[in-house]
């Protein structure tokens, strides 16, 4: 577990830090966003797993619950190919779109799937959620 906290920090960080860079491209600034709202709920669960948060069940499965909502309509958000400056979205999503959605479903059935009853189970479900998001953007995130 340690070595997922920091990475996924770093995730949470680096969505915060380059959110927006200047984009005013509509559709890339809704993919911002879902990722965004992503980011805040990987959060959430992270804050508790650190110790920064105290740990609340509700709360996590409220996150997971949203967390497995956005990333069902991931796709949708990558269905035109739009790429401009402050897009991290790589022109390999469009040409590997199959596998793309693959991953996207991997993060949906991850969050689906976790039961955390206690604090015990944070670093599991953070290494679930992290290897579906760190899946897809090692591939497909500049």
């Amino acid at each position: 577990m340690k070595y997922v906290l920091p990475a996924l920090a770093a995730i949470v960080t680096a969505t915060a830090v380059f959110a927006h860079g200047g984009v005013t491209d509509p559709v890339v600034l809704a993919r911002m966003e879902a990722m965004k709202r992503i980011g805040g709920n990987v959060k959430v669960i992270g804050d508790m797993a650190k110790g920064e948060a105290a740990f609340d069940a509700n709360a996590v499965q409220t996150a997971l619950n949203a967390i497995q909502a956005e990333a069902a309509e991931i796709p949708a958000y990558f269905e035109q190919q739009v790429i401009v400056d402050g897009s991290e979205a790589l022109p390999a999503i469009w040409q590997n779109w199959d596998d793309f959605v693959a991953k996207s479903s991997d993060l949906e059935v991850a969050a689906g799937s976790l039961n955390v009853g206690s604090a015990d189970d944070l670093g599991a479900a953070l290494q679930q959620i992290g290897g579906a998001c760190a899946g897809c953007h090692k591939t497909y995130r500049e």
